[in-house]
């Protein structure tokens, strides 16, 4: 290179230099001083959302406890209130079985056995247990289990003849369904 190159580049070097505005250092200052108080308000904020965060989860898993043992506390009245109306069913029983044994009558067993069966039905009732219509209704494979069939008319055929266990339905949901025979014609 030769030296008047050397001299244009010395130039051009002081021109632009002369063209930077010179940054004084009270500006400099400034510009940490608002970067450290950006930098404090974002650690303010994230500790801020930390908190509230921390907050609604705390709130969240005491509405789920609450919740929770609202639940439990309602399924226990239910568990209660059923085995409550078991409970004369039981004592009927026990009567029955008492009453065979002083009188030794199979009768007054008998009797007491269908007074304890009685109770039970009206236990289940009570809780909106109902029993599956059978014998003499159309078999309906939702609500009857066939294990027999019996040879019978045409106009019976596929009709429940004899109910060997009863089927029981809550609502809509079915409990058991019922054991039955069913007619089939020859």
């Amino acid at each position: 290179m030769s030296e008047q190159s050397r001299a244009e580049d010395v130039r051009e070097g002081d021109s632009r230099a002369a063209e930077q505005p010179e940054i004084s250092p009270a500006y400099v200052a400034e510009l940490e001083a608002r970067t450290r108080a950006a930098e404090q308000e974002a650690r303010a904020l994230r500790t801020r959302y930390e908190e509230l965060r921390d907050g609604l989860q705390r709130q969240t898993d005491e509405t789920r406890q609450r919740l929770n043992r609202a639940a439990d506390e309602r399924a226990l009245g239910a568990q209660t209130q059923f085995v409550g109306g078991l409970l004369p069913v039981l004592d009927n029983l026990q009567r029955s079985i008492e009453a065979a044994l002083a009188n030794g009558s199979v009768m007054s067993l008998i009797d007491g056995l269908g007074r304890t069966v009685q109770g039970f039905e009206r236990a289940l009732a009570a809780v909106g247990v109902e029993p599956v219509r059978s014998v003499g209704e159309l078999f309906d494979p939702e609500v009857h289990e066939a294990v027999d069939t019996v040879p019978v008319r045409a106009e019976t055929d596929g009709v429940v003849t004899r109910e060997y266990s009863r089927g029981y339905k809550l609502g809509d949901r079915l409990l058991r369904p019922a054991r039955v025979q069913v007619g089939r014609a020859a």
